[in-house]
Protein backbone atom coordinates (compact mmCIF):
# COMPACT_ATOMS: atom_id res chain seq x y z
CA UNK A 1 0.00 0.00 0.00
CA UNK A 2 1.07 3.18 -0.84
CA UNK A 3 0.35 6.49 1.93
CA UNK A 4 0.58 9.99 1.18
CA UNK A 5 0.31 12.16 4.41
CA UNK A 6 0.24 15.35 4.82
CA UNK A 7 2.51 15.93 2.00
CA UNK A 8 4.05 19.48 1.27
CA UNK A 9 6.47 20.74 -1.45
CA UNK A 10 7.81 24.74 -2.31
CA UNK A 11 9.63 26.09 -5.21
CA UNK A 12 10.79 29.10 -3.24
CA UNK A 13 7.69 31.24 -2.02
CA UNK A 14 5.05 28.79 -4.11
CA UNK A 15 3.69 26.09 -2.47
CA UNK A 16 3.66 23.38 -5.16
CA UNK A 17 1.52 20.81 -2.97
CA UNK A 18 -0.25 22.17 0.14
CA UNK A 19 -1.02 18.93 2.99
CA UNK A 20 -1.64 16.40 0.51
CA UNK A 21 -3.35 12.97 1.78
CA UNK A 22 -3.81 10.30 -0.88
CA UNK A 23 -3.78 5.81 0.15
CA UNK A 24 -3.09 3.59 -2.74
CA UNK A 25 -4.05 0.13 -2.20
CA UNK A 26 -2.37 -3.08 -3.93
CA UNK A 27 -3.25 -3.31 -7.12
CA UNK A 28 -5.49 -0.74 -7.45
CA UNK A 29 -4.99 1.76 -10.49
CA UNK A 30 -5.67 5.74 -9.06
CA UNK A 31 -6.01 8.72 -11.64
CA UNK A 32 -4.99 11.76 -10.28
CA UNK A 33 -6.71 14.14 -12.14
CA UNK A 34 -6.71 18.07 -12.32
CA UNK A 35 -5.50 21.02 -14.83
CA UNK A 36 -2.45 22.30 -15.65
CA UNK A 37 -0.55 23.53 -13.06
CA UNK A 38 -2.47 21.70 -10.04
CA UNK A 39 0.51 19.75 -8.51
CA UNK A 40 -0.49 16.50 -10.20
CA UNK A 41 3.30 16.43 -11.92
CA UNK A 42 5.01 17.18 -8.61
CA UNK A 43 2.82 14.92 -6.48
CA UNK A 44 4.30 11.83 -8.65
CA UNK A 45 7.73 13.56 -8.63
CA UNK A 46 7.95 13.41 -4.48
CA UNK A 47 6.54 10.05 -4.03
CA UNK A 48 9.08 8.58 -6.70
CA UNK A 49 11.93 11.08 -4.72
CA UNK A 50 12.32 13.14 -7.52
CA UNK A 51 11.26 16.12 -5.00
CA UNK A 52 11.98 16.32 -1.39
CA UNK A 53 8.92 17.84 0.52
CA UNK A 54 9.26 20.57 2.72
CA UNK A 55 6.28 18.81 5.15
CA UNK A 56 4.81 15.48 5.17
CA UNK A 57 5.51 11.42 4.36
CA UNK A 58 5.63 9.05 1.55
CA UNK A 59 5.21 5.54 2.93
CA UNK A 60 4.87 1.86 0.94
CA UNK A 61 3.43 -1.12 3.19
CA UNK A 62 4.40 1.11 6.38
CA UNK A 63 8.00 2.27 5.55
CA UNK A 64 8.40 5.33 5.77
CA UNK A 65 10.85 6.33 1.93
CA UNK A 66 12.09 9.48 3.35
CA UNK A 67 15.82 9.44 2.84
CA UNK A 68 15.44 6.57 0.28
CA UNK A 69 16.85 7.28 -3.20
CA UNK A 70 14.68 7.39 -6.49
CA UNK A 71 16.58 4.41 -7.69
CA UNK A 72 16.01 2.48 -4.83
CA UNK A 73 11.89 2.95 -4.39
CA UNK A 74 11.08 0.31 -6.82
CA UNK A 75 8.98 2.97 -8.91
CA UNK A 76 8.34 2.61 -12.81
CA UNK A 77 8.29 5.94 -14.46
CA UNK A 78 6.72 6.84 -17.31
CA UNK A 79 6.33 10.46 -18.92
CA UNK A 80 4.87 11.84 -21.76
CA UNK A 81 7.78 12.34 -23.90
CA UNK A 82 9.12 9.07 -24.21
CA UNK A 83 12.45 9.60 -24.00
CA UNK A 84 13.64 6.81 -26.31
CA UNK A 85 17.03 6.75 -27.00
CA UNK A 86 17.65 7.12 -30.63
CA UNK A 87 20.75 5.21 -31.14
CA UNK A 88 19.24 2.29 -29.60
CA UNK A 89 16.91 -0.22 -31.35
CA UNK A 90 13.76 -1.15 -29.41
CA UNK A 91 15.11 -4.25 -27.31
CA UNK A 92 17.94 -1.80 -26.31
CA UNK A 93 15.75 0.55 -25.38
CA UNK A 94 13.65 -1.64 -22.80
CA UNK A 95 16.75 -3.87 -21.59
CA UNK A 96 18.66 -0.80 -20.84
CA UNK A 97 17.28 -0.12 -17.38
CA UNK A 98 17.68 -3.75 -16.50
CA UNK A 99 21.46 -3.45 -17.07
CA UNK A 100 22.08 -0.21 -14.89
CA UNK A 101 20.13 -2.69 -12.22
CA UNK A 102 23.05 -4.89 -13.18
CA UNK A 103 20.70 -7.74 -14.23
CA UNK A 104 23.33 -10.93 -16.23
CA UNK A 105 22.82 -9.91 -19.92
CA UNK A 106 20.86 -12.98 -21.09
CA UNK A 107 17.52 -12.80 -18.31
CA UNK A 108 17.29 -9.02 -19.10
CA UNK A 109 16.88 -9.80 -22.53
CA UNK A 110 14.75 -12.72 -21.41
CA UNK A 111 12.70 -9.92 -19.84
CA UNK A 112 13.14 -7.34 -21.79
CA UNK A 113 11.18 -9.61 -24.61
CA UNK A 114 8.72 -10.60 -22.38
CA UNK A 115 7.84 -7.65 -21.81
CA UNK A 116 7.79 -6.40 -25.26
CA UNK A 117 5.38 -9.10 -25.79
CA UNK A 118 2.98 -7.98 -22.79
CA UNK A 119 2.49 -4.44 -24.36
CA UNK A 120 1.64 -6.11 -28.34
CA UNK A 121 5.22 -5.55 -29.71
CA UNK A 122 6.52 -9.29 -30.13
CA UNK A 123 8.85 -9.08 -33.17
CA UNK A 124 9.78 -5.65 -32.89
CA UNK A 125 12.97 -6.06 -30.91
CA UNK A 126 15.43 -4.90 -33.97
CA UNK A 127 13.17 -1.74 -35.15
CA UNK A 128 14.67 1.37 -34.82
CA UNK A 129 12.83 3.74 -32.71
CA UNK A 130 12.55 6.60 -34.61
CA UNK A 131 10.50 4.35 -37.80
CA UNK A 132 7.95 3.79 -34.88
CA UNK A 133 4.11 5.30 -34.78
CA UNK A 134 3.33 6.91 -31.79
CA UNK A 135 1.74 4.28 -30.21
CA UNK A 136 4.33 1.75 -30.97
CA UNK A 137 7.03 4.52 -28.99
CA UNK A 138 4.24 4.50 -26.23
CA UNK A 139 4.41 0.85 -25.97
CA UNK A 140 8.32 0.58 -26.23
CA UNK A 141 8.37 3.14 -23.18
CA UNK A 142 5.96 1.31 -21.12
CA UNK A 143 7.28 -1.86 -21.68
CA UNK A 144 10.68 0.05 -20.62
CA UNK A 145 8.98 0.75 -17.18
CA UNK A 146 7.27 -2.61 -16.65
CA UNK A 147 11.06 -4.49 -17.17
CA UNK A 148 12.55 -3.85 -13.81
CA UNK A 149 9.32 -5.41 -12.16
CA UNK A 150 8.75 -1.96 -10.06
CA UNK A 151 5.80 -2.28 -7.44
CA UNK A 152 4.54 1.07 -7.97
CA UNK A 153 3.61 1.85 -11.68
CA UNK A 154 3.39 5.72 -12.34
CA UNK A 155 2.51 7.31 -15.36
CA UNK A 156 2.39 11.26 -16.20
CA UNK A 157 -0.04 12.53 -19.09
CA UNK A 158 1.44 8.99 -21.37
CA UNK A 159 -1.09 9.41 -23.88
CA UNK A 160 -1.24 13.38 -24.30
CA UNK A 161 0.72 13.46 -27.46
CA UNK A 162 -1.54 11.31 -29.28
CA UNK A 163 -3.76 11.81 -31.17
CA UNK A 164 -7.80 11.11 -30.12
CA UNK A 165 -8.62 7.94 -31.61
CA UNK A 166 -5.66 6.24 -30.15
CA UNK A 167 -5.62 7.62 -26.86
CA UNK A 168 -9.65 6.24 -26.96
CA UNK A 169 -8.40 2.85 -27.28
CA UNK A 170 -5.08 2.44 -25.88
CA UNK A 171 -7.07 3.67 -22.43
CA UNK A 172 -9.09 0.67 -22.45
CA UNK A 173 -5.61 -1.85 -23.40
CA UNK A 174 -3.98 0.37 -20.17
CA UNK A 175 -6.63 -0.71 -18.27
CA UNK A 176 -6.92 -4.32 -19.18
CA UNK A 177 -2.67 -4.31 -18.99
CA UNK A 178 -2.86 -3.13 -15.35
CA UNK A 179 -5.55 -4.91 -14.36
CA UNK A 180 -3.69 -7.88 -15.46
CA UNK A 181 -0.54 -7.59 -14.12
CA UNK A 182 -2.43 -6.66 -10.52
CA UNK A 183 -0.05 -3.32 -10.62
CA UNK A 184 -0.67 -1.00 -8.30
CA UNK A 185 -0.67 2.22 -10.52
CA UNK A 186 -0.81 5.94 -10.22
CA UNK A 187 -1.77 7.46 -13.34
CA UNK A 188 -1.64 11.45 -14.06
CA UNK A 189 -4.25 13.26 -16.43
CA UNK A 190 -6.07 16.41 -17.30
CA UNK A 191 -8.25 14.51 -19.06
CA UNK A 192 -11.55 13.12 -16.94
CA UNK A 193 -12.22 10.76 -20.06
CA UNK A 194 -9.29 9.48 -19.81
CA UNK A 195 -9.44 9.16 -15.74
CA UNK A 196 -12.54 7.65 -15.64
CA UNK A 197 -11.80 5.05 -18.39
CA UNK A 198 -8.62 3.75 -17.04
CA UNK A 199 -9.27 3.98 -12.75
CA UNK A 200 -11.02 2.20 -10.04
CA UNK A 201 -10.45 5.81 -7.87
CA UNK A 202 -9.51 9.33 -9.31
CA UNK A 203 -8.59 12.33 -7.22
CA UNK A 204 -9.27 15.42 -8.39
CA UNK A 205 -6.75 18.06 -7.43
CA UNK A 206 -6.94 22.00 -7.49
CA UNK A 207 -4.04 24.30 -6.77
CA UNK A 208 -2.21 21.64 -5.14
CA UNK A 209 -5.05 20.54 -2.94
CA UNK A 210 -7.45 17.01 -3.50
CA UNK A 211 -10.72 18.01 -4.05
CA UNK A 212 -12.11 14.89 -3.99
CA UNK A 213 -10.93 11.31 -3.95
CA UNK A 214 -13.84 8.93 -5.36
CA UNK A 215 -14.54 6.33 -7.63
CA UNK A 216 -15.25 7.53 -11.11
CA UNK A 217 -19.14 6.97 -10.78
CA UNK A 218 -19.13 9.11 -7.57
CA UNK A 219 -17.11 11.85 -9.17
CA UNK A 220 -18.95 12.39 -12.37
CA UNK A 221 -22.32 12.05 -10.66
CA UNK A 222 -21.67 14.09 -7.16
CA UNK A 223 -18.63 16.19 -7.52
CA UNK A 224 -17.81 18.12 -4.42
CA UNK A 225 -17.51 20.90 -4.99
CA UNK A 226 -17.88 23.63 -7.76
CA UNK A 227 -14.49 23.43 -8.81
CA UNK A 228 -14.59 19.74 -9.78
CA UNK A 229 -18.36 20.08 -11.21
CA UNK A 230 -17.39 22.68 -13.20
CA UNK A 231 -13.77 21.15 -14.59
CA UNK A 232 -16.02 17.99 -15.45
CA UNK A 233 -18.03 19.84 -17.34
CA UNK A 234 -20.99 20.54 -14.86
CA UNK A 235 -23.13 23.88 -15.57
CA UNK A 236 -23.07 26.19 -12.92
CA UNK A 237 -26.07 28.36 -12.52
CA UNK A 238 -28.99 29.64 -10.37
CA UNK A 239 -31.20 29.78 -13.64
CA UNK A 240 -33.72 26.93 -12.38
CA UNK A 241 -34.62 28.76 -8.73
CA UNK A 242 -32.88 26.22 -6.55
CA UNK A 243 -30.27 28.05 -5.06
CA UNK A 244 -26.85 27.43 -6.76
CA UNK A 245 -26.67 24.33 -8.55
CA UNK A 246 -24.59 22.15 -10.79
CA UNK A 247 -25.89 20.41 -13.88
CA UNK A 248 -24.54 17.88 -16.19
CA UNK A 249 -24.99 18.82 -19.96
CA UNK A 250 -26.43 15.52 -20.43
CA UNK A 251 -29.26 16.03 -18.02
CA UNK A 252 -31.29 18.88 -19.44
CA UNK A 253 -34.21 17.86 -21.02
CA UNK A 254 -34.68 20.83 -24.43
CA UNK A 255 -38.11 21.60 -25.97
CA UNK A 256 -39.05 24.07 -28.64
CA UNK A 257 -40.33 27.02 -26.26
CA UNK A 258 -43.85 27.23 -28.28
CA UNK A 259 -44.88 23.35 -27.80
CA UNK A 260 -43.20 23.85 -24.06
CA UNK A 261 -46.38 26.60 -23.50
CA UNK A 262 -48.82 25.65 -21.15
CA UNK A 263 -47.57 22.44 -20.71
CA UNK A 264 -47.42 23.33 -16.80
CA UNK A 265 -43.84 21.71 -16.90
CA UNK A 266 -41.51 23.42 -14.75
CA UNK A 267 -38.35 24.82 -16.20
CA UNK A 268 -36.46 27.79 -17.70
CA UNK A 269 -36.89 29.30 -21.45
CA UNK A 270 -33.48 30.62 -23.64
CA UNK A 271 -32.65 30.94 -27.09
CA UNK A 272 -29.46 28.69 -28.80
CA UNK A 273 -26.28 31.21 -29.26
CA UNK A 274 -24.32 28.71 -30.27
CA UNK A 275 -24.24 24.48 -31.73
CA UNK A 276 -21.74 22.24 -32.29
CA UNK A 277 -21.70 18.44 -33.81
CA UNK A 278 -19.77 16.04 -30.97
CA UNK A 279 -19.87 12.53 -32.85
CA UNK A 280 -22.67 11.09 -30.86
CA UNK A 281 -24.42 14.56 -29.80
CA UNK A 282 -24.76 17.80 -30.47
CA UNK A 283 -23.59 20.45 -27.78
CA UNK A 284 -26.12 23.59 -27.64
CA UNK A 285 -25.03 27.23 -25.99
CA UNK A 286 -28.66 28.57 -24.43
CA UNK A 287 -28.51 32.02 -23.10
CA UNK A 288 -30.94 31.81 -20.31
CA UNK A 289 -32.70 35.19 -18.65
CA UNK A 290 -30.26 34.32 -15.51
CA UNK A 291 -26.60 33.70 -15.50
CA UNK A 292 -24.30 32.38 -17.79
CA UNK A 293 -25.22 30.28 -20.79
CA UNK A 294 -26.11 26.68 -20.84
CA UNK A 295 -24.46 23.85 -22.47
CA UNK A 296 -26.27 21.43 -23.14
CA UNK A 297 -25.86 17.40 -24.74
CA UNK A 298 -28.93 16.75 -27.39
CA UNK A 299 -28.83 13.56 -28.84
CA UNK A 300 -31.61 12.29 -31.20
CA UNK A 301 -33.95 15.25 -33.51
CA UNK A 302 -34.98 17.37 -34.33
CA UNK A 303 -31.88 19.50 -32.75
CA UNK A 304 -32.75 23.20 -32.24
CA UNK A 305 -31.05 25.20 -34.51
CA UNK A 306 -29.13 28.49 -33.75
CA UNK A 307 -31.94 31.40 -32.84
CA UNK A 308 -33.80 29.02 -31.67
CA UNK A 309 -36.43 29.68 -28.57
CA UNK A 310 -36.26 26.58 -26.36
CA UNK A 311 -37.40 25.19 -23.33
CA UNK A 312 -35.74 23.82 -20.88
CA UNK A 313 -36.05 20.97 -18.16
CA UNK A 314 -33.50 19.45 -15.66
CA UNK A 315 -33.22 15.73 -15.03
CA UNK A 316 -33.40 16.04 -10.85
CA UNK A 317 -30.67 12.87 -10.73
CA UNK A 318 -28.57 15.23 -13.31
CA UNK A 319 -28.45 18.12 -10.77
CA UNK A 320 -26.26 18.72 -7.49
CA UNK A 321 -26.43 21.31 -5.13
CA UNK A 322 -23.96 24.29 -4.15
CA UNK A 323 -25.27 25.85 -1.16
CA UNK A 324 -23.01 27.79 0.90
CA UNK A 325 -23.20 25.58 4.05
CA UNK A 326 -23.83 22.75 2.58
CA UNK A 327 -21.50 19.65 2.97
CA UNK A 328 -20.28 17.76 -0.13
CA UNK A 329 -23.07 15.35 -1.73
CA UNK A 330 -22.83 11.59 -1.44
CA UNK A 331 -23.87 9.04 -2.95
CA UNK A 332 -26.49 6.65 -1.22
Amino acid sequence: MLRVRGLEVRYGDRVALAGVDLTVDDGEIVSVLGPSGSGKSTLLRAIAGLEVPARGSVAWDGRDLAGIPPHHRHVGMMFQQHALFPHRDVLGNVVFGLRMQRTPPARAEQRAREMLDVVGLAGFEHRNVAELSGGEQQRVALARALAPAPRLLMLDEPLGSLDRPLRERLMIELRELFTGLGLTTVYVTHDHDEAFALADRVAVMRAGRIEQVGTPLEVWQRPATEFVARFLGYNLTEAFGDGRVGIRPDGVHVARAAAASGSGVGGVDGVVVARAFRRDHFLLRVKVADGDPLEIAVTGAPVPAVGDAVHLVADPDAVVRFDEGTPPPQLP
